[in-house]
């Protein structure tokens, strides 16, 4: 499925947001220091955050606006202390529980890669569990609500 047919899925069934503009785009890649990569830039032109399956407060799957990501920044970095290599590291969907799947912006240019931040290893044990936000997305869809990295 492409990113468009997935970001149509979420309009159709799921729980989105209404589209970030360019001007707050720009606004939280100055103020985040990083640049959203092409996957994620089309899925915040598209909704501003949404939740899979169900609405909160029962969302396995909420991810965040471009306002959430700053403010659960701090919350993350709290706990791993904004400690190298961990300063590239951002949650993007918020699993409930402190529990955060986190986009890794160290490679600038390239689809980022996302990661499970389990709030009881993080940030001792982290694993990528998905290339990108598209494999993400595709996964997390086909899912059923359930978090797909814990079945492998």
């Amino acid at each position: 499925m492409t990113l468009e047919q997935m970001l149509a899925e979420i309009s159709r069934t799921h729980f989105p947001r209404p589209p970030a503009t360019l001007e707050q785009i720009a606004a939280f890649e100055s103020q985040a220091g990083w640049q959203l990569d092409a996957q994620l830039r089309a899925f915040y032109l598209h909704c501003n955050g949404a939740e899979l399956f169900r609405p909160l407060p029962e969302a396995n799957y909420s991810f965040l606006s471009l306002a959430d990501i700053r403010r659960k920044t701090e919350r993350v970095r709290f706990r791993d202390k904004g400690a190298p290599p961990t300063s590239s590291w951002f949650p993007l969907v918020d699993c409930q529980d402190s529990d955060f799947v986190l986009v890794d912006t160290s490679r600038p240019g390239r689809p980022y890669p996302l990661l499970d931040a389990y709030h009881e290893t993080y940030p001792r044990e982290v694993r990528q569990i998905a290339a990108s936000l598209g494999e993400f997305l595709e996964r997390a869809l086909s899912s059923g609500n359930q978090f797909f990295w814990l079945r492998e």
